[in-house]
């Protein structure tokens, strides 16, 4: 063996393990660093709100068992408001959509509708608010969806049920 392909082997050997663990790494750090960040956030003055929706966050796919999200999420004239039941797998970069489609699936090409970002993610369970932004009429978005920017993916959606 040749000591060219000796350093190849060495410099090949390198690079893939180097790209395989930033990969593991993606996955791993959430579940290590995040996953005990729980948000607390309380609807204040919610008597003077008006429910406008609500809804129930599905799991999306459940053949897989990373991207999920489950708990209910309730929205207020300006407010939209996830219960202190939300909670979804770890990732980076979740954001809250409003989003037009009622009913949104993993092949549902979210980032190509005309959806309200809400703002990214502030923790993985637990109680969190989100202005929505005014003129924005909530009656024209059927669902609520956990979407993550970095990859594209869907995370986890949430039909809305319109007050009448």
């Amino acid at each position: 063996m040749s000591r060219t392909a000796v350093v190849a082997g060495f410099l090949a050997g390198g690079v893939l393990g180097a790209a395989a663990g930033f990969a593991l790494g993606i996955f791993v750090y959430p579940y290590i660093f995040l996953a005990d960040i729980v948000a607390m956030d309380k609807v204040e003055a919610v008597g003077e709100r008006m429910v406008l929706a609500r809804g129930t966050f599905l799991h999306a796919n459940p053949s897989d068992p990373i991207h999920y999200g489950k708990g209910r999420v309730t929205v207020y004239a300006g407010l939209l408001h996830l219960e202190p039941d939300f909670e979804v797998g770890p990732g980076p970069k979740f954001h809250v959509y409003l989003v037009p489609e009622k009913n949104v699936v993993p092949s549902t090409r979210v980032a190509e509708t005309m959806f309200v970002d809400l703002g990214r993610l502030k923790a993985f369970k637990g109680s969190q608010n989100y202005a929505v932004p005014a003129g924005v009429d909530v009656a024209r978005y059927g669902s609520v969806v956990i979407w993550c920017e970095q990859f594209g993916v869907l995370i986890s959606p949430a039909p809305l049920t319109h007050s009448q």
